[in-house]
């Protein structure tokens, strides 16, 4: 059978001659991409039995089949329902423990550096201004998105409708795109610091640094909630959608257009800007080490510049390394899925996405924890409240 141009395999098992089936979506990839296969043996469970409530109060072996099968459903009361996911006790609560942890581990990680850079003076310089914009960014995609995120993992259902749905895909979109951004716009300023420090302080200000961190609010803002609300993803692909649409799924769809579009332009253009400014920065760190340590003739001093030379080498290959490992999968699928009619399993694709959402639990780790006066920040914070000590007003930053 084919659907809007693309294949749909079925197959009917135990299936009377005359019963009306329909088929329904397999797939849901988080706020970017769906396939459209349902190989989910729990499928025809979505057959239309009438249940007879006259005579003998004792089920037919009929009723009690039909009621069990509803136990599989999402909403077990309409006939178009979304099947759940069917999993043991035992791996649904090792998921919510692992991805609970991940969430807590993205909320609280990165308010603790929107709450250490507006709380320090000391540390509101340019580049820690993008890290807090970063951070709230983060932050607002672990307690925004990836609560409701990991019950659809979980338990394969949307719960909360259709509108919410998309509220939750934009939302989705505007902080993972946001992340990204500010993460370029880190390298950005990375760059001026290092290869032209002369001009970075006149370049680079407070003033200037709030008003990209603005932009790109707005863009990621913008360009999510513009796509999703107005359904350009979804030109071409009406038919198919009707054929695949059940109650309980939240599938942001993508036509090849989009498909394409969104990941080179918030992905793969900042990702190649991204490399190749690290790259620069760290061929210029290291030729400085170089000249600092030939015109050093004590060695202490010597040691302490290769140091230097080996921690920033140790940073940048951490920062770009975390940020290729958490999102090059994600979008390579995508592009391959919307040329390829969807062919990545549904748990393949969902595995991806929070490999994605990973990169902002890893962010105030690299940002924060590798740099001494984050940990000086953080120590004099968590004693303060746990503890009951440490004056953080008078900090001072050696």
């Amino acid at each position: 059978m084919y659907v809007g141009g693309l294949e749909m395999q079925i197959t009917l098992r135990g299936f009377e001659s005359g019963e009306e089936w329909f088929p329904k979506a397999g797939k849901w990839v988080g706020s970017f991409y769906i396939s459209v296969y349902n190989r989910d043996p729990f499928c025809d469970l979505q057959k239309k039995k009438p249940i007879s409530t006259s005579g003998a109060n004792v089920m037919t072996s009929n009723e009690t089949d039909v009621y069990a099968e509803n136990m599989f459903l999402c909403f077990p009361h309409l006939p178009n329902s979304c099947p759940k996911s069917q999993r043991f006790v035992v791996v649904k609560l090792a998921m919510y423990v692992c991805l609970l942890l991940m969430i807590l581990t993205t909320v609280f990680g990165n308010l603790l550096i929107i709450i250490s850079i507006s709380h320090f003076k000391h540390l509101q310089s340019p580049t820690h201004l993008i890290v807090r914009s970063l951070a709230a960014s983060d932050c607002l995609l672990g307690s925004l998105v990836m609560p409701y995120s990991m019950v659809r993992s979980v338990e394969g259902c949307w719960y909360l409708g259709d509108v919410v749905c998309k509220v939750h895909s934009s939302l989705d979109m505007t902080f993972c795109i946001s992340s990204l951004l500010h993460l370029g716009l880190v390298s950005i300023d990375r760059y001026w610091a290092i290869c032209d420090p002369l001009r970075y302080r006149i370049r680079v200000t407070n003033t200037t640094v709030t008003l990209y961190t603005i932009f790109i609010w707005l863009f990621s803002f913008l360009y999510s909630f513009v796509i999703v609300f107005s359904g350009v993803n979804r030109i071409g692909l009406e038919t198919f959608i009707m054929q695949v649409y059940c109650v309980g799924s939240c599938v942001l769809f993508f036509n090849k257009e989009w498909g394409l579009i969104c990941p080179v332009l918030t992905f793969f253009i900042p990702g190649a800007i991204m490399s190749s400014l690290y790259m620069k920065i760290f061929h210029v760190a290291r030729k400085h080490a170089k000249v600092m340590s030939e015109r050093v003739t004590g060695g202490l001093k010597s040691q302490s510049s290769a140091q230097r030379e080996r921690k920033a080498a140790k940073t940048l290959a951490i920062v770009m390394g975390v940020f290729l490992l958490c999102w090059t999968p994600i979008f390579i699928a995508s592009i391959i899925d919307s040329f390829l009619n969807f062919v990545t399993p549904a748990g393949v694709f969902d595995a991806l996405i929070w490999f994605g959402y990973f990169n902002s639990t890893c962010n105030p780790l690299i940002y924060g924890f590798f740099y001494s006066c984050f940990q000086k920040a953080f120590k004099i914070l968590l004693s303060s409240l746990f503890l009951g000590f440490g004056n953080s007003s008078t900090l001072t930053f050696e």
